[in-house]
């Protein structure tokens, strides 16, 4: 069985970490090297960085950041943000990233999602999915839409069928972000959570409300793959290693 990952998130916006609630009222959280050297330190499975205003100014993703962040750090490494071509993915990649994240850039020309997997790999492409609920839907089909430019813009589109076509077109993993539990500590959107992991066969990493860490276990239980979390760890309200001994006495298979 594949290991459950634990990834903290850095959302970065004019050079510093930022959290705040549901996309907004965002504060400072931080120098983001400083940041990842402490998650690398602490043992966490990978590392996702998000230029968060870099769809919404129409700019490239601060390459000077990422490969400070890549020289400080050991782990596998996320970044998305203003990635719109091949091109884009290439230089980031080369500045030391593992993985490219795509959102607002996969809406308006998904066929890059396919010529990103061409380029460099399903492996390389992070597909991540910004989603807010409209309406009741149920707990098999939650009816949700999906937001591009940091969460400013609401698309047509579906998130559960969204990811599919991600799947098809190439993506290697599916970053979901619960928009309505983003920073609230409230827990994961768990039937959104177990939706979108029967909807597609790649991992789901689920993103957006955790506090505890029985919120870390009741994703992992839904059908994620991996915990994507940023105010409990950067607050220090718990640890890394807490977050993981928590999971495997638990019984989830998680890295040593």
């Amino acid at each position: 069985m594949l290991a459950r990952r634990i990834i903290p998130c850095l959302d970065v916006a004019n050079g510093r970490v930022v959290k705040g609630v549901h996309f907004e009222s965002l504060r400072d959280a931080g120098d983001p090297v400083a940041q990842a050297a402490r998650y690398d330190a602490e043992g966490a499975d990978e590392l996702v960085f998000l230029d968060i205003a870099a769809s919404h100014e129409a700019r490239d993703t601060t390459l000077d950041m990422v490969s400070r962040v890549a020289d400080t750090i050991f782990i596998p490494f996320t970044v998305g943000g203003g990635i719109r071509t091949v091109e884009d993915a290439a230089r980031v990649l080369r500045a030391g990233a593992d993985k490219v994240a795509v959102n607002t850039a996969a809406v308006r020309d998904p066929d890059l999602v396919r010529r990103l997997a061409d380029s460099f790999g399903t492996q390389c492409v992070v597909a991540a999915v910004d989603v807010r609920r409209i309406g009741e839907g149920s707990a098999e089909e939650p009816s949700t839409r999906v937001f591009v430019t940091g969460g400013r813009d609401r698309t047509d589109l579906d998130g559960l069928e969204w990811m599919g076509r991600l799947e098809v077109l190439g993506a290697g993993e599916v970053l979901l972000t619960s928009m309505d539990r983003d920073g609230t500590r409230r827990g994961y959107d768990l039937e959104l959570l177990a939706a979108a992991s029967h909807r597609v066969r790649i991992p789901v990493i689920a993103s957006g409300g955790a506090g505890r860490l029985e919120h870390l276990a009741e994703a992992l239980n839904a059908g994620a793959h991996g915990v994507l979390a940023a105010s409990i760890f950067h607050d220090q309200g718990c640890s890394l290693p807490e977050a993981r001994a928590f999971l495997r006495e638990r019984g989830f298979p998680v890295r040593p």
